[in-house]
């Protein structure tokens, strides 16, 4: 006779829960570990070190890295600090149009037909899908000064060639324009869907009370999607804050050092003059001014979002 199957104990088919929890977890763990917390800790390490990778031996010298990023009088204080306002500049001038222009697309899509609405997608998603070298590159062939595709075009309608990647504003209008032509599609794409969200009713419901297109954004669409909202501002200043691949292969920096990013400062730092330890203290620093700055727009988006409830 066939044994009696006994019935699994509680403390082992939680045991056995707790197991293939754990084993789901653990891919993401100990990709975690490799390239985040290992790599986050080793660049303390090393910012607190006298880290040149041409000499054998990098003594211990606390915190003195950053002390001469804060010293006026430092070299080191006017690459961080001046890298830093052109990192800044930067992001003030393309995170409110990655944001608005993503949101008015989205808008303006979601109201199509369904084939054309995935056409059009798919058309806006395309640049975010190709590398910063080929964008840079694609911009520099439509820049240039003197033979760039935009300029022909202008001296053919009698005009003077515009100076877009050589002199001020121009030069940040075409950084801010090749980043926002690039990077518009991903936040399209999660405004769609956080508008499809949105239910229905709520707009047919006001369509009866005889409310505008735009007191059913105001009241209703900014409301519904304003944690997306948080979000796609988040992602958009860090990744604006992480800018480096536009302004090094397109201005290289210039005109004089106006578009040298924070990025650049430290790579250069890094990888020409090999001074790990002054490099790795300036982008440790760059982290806590981004987490600092996503700590701001969460605490303000959460008290606007409660001053409106209180309302």
């Amino acid at each position: 006779m066939d044994k009696v199957r006994q019935p699994i104990s509680k403390a082992k088919r939680d045991r056995r829960s707790k197991l293939t929890s754990f084993l789901f977890v653990l891919p993401y763990l100990v990709m975690f570990l490799a390239f985040l917390f290992f790599p986050l800790v080793y660049g303390i390490y090393i910012s607190l070190n006298d880290y040149n990778l041409l000499e054998q031996e990098h003594p211990f010298i606390g915190l003195d890295n950053y002390a001469r990023i804060f010293n006026p009088d430092s070299a080191m204080h006017a690459i961080f600090f001046d890298g830093l306002w052109n990192t800044i500049k930067f992001v003030v001038f393309s995170v409110p149009l990655l944001v608005i222009i993503g949101l008015a697309l989205a808008l303006l899509l979601n109201n199509l037909p369904g084939k054309i609405r995935g056409l059009f997608r798919t058309i806006y998603f395309i640049p975010y899908a190709i590398s910063v070298s080929v964008i840079s590159i694609l911009f520099l062939w439509i820049l240039d000064t003197n033979s760039g595709l935009l300029n022909n075009f202008l001296m053919n309608l009698g005009m003077d060639p515009v100076p877009w990647l050589t002199r001020q504003p121009f030069a940040w209008i075409s950084l801010v324009g090749a980043t926002v032509w690039w990077t518009l599609g991903f936040n399209m794409i999660i405004f769609i869907n956080a508008l499809n969200e949105v239910p229905e009713d709520m707009y047919e419901a006001s369509s009866i009370d005889g409310a505008s297109a735009w007191q059913k954004f105001i009241h209703i669409t900014l409301p519904s999607i304003r944690p997306i909202m948080l979000f796609v501002v988040i992602t958009s200043t860090i990744a604006s804050f992480n800018v480096y691949g536009q302004p090094y292969l397109m201005t290289r920096g210039g005109p004089g050092d106006s578009t040298e990013v924070l990025l650049m400062g430290i790579v250069d730092l890094a990888f020409e003059q090999r001074e790990l330890g002054i490099a790795s203290a300036m982008a440790l620093l760059m982290s806590l001014i981004m987490i600092a700055v996503s700590i701001v727009q969460f605490k303000i988006s959460n008290r606007t979002q409660e001053g409106r409830k209180a309302k």
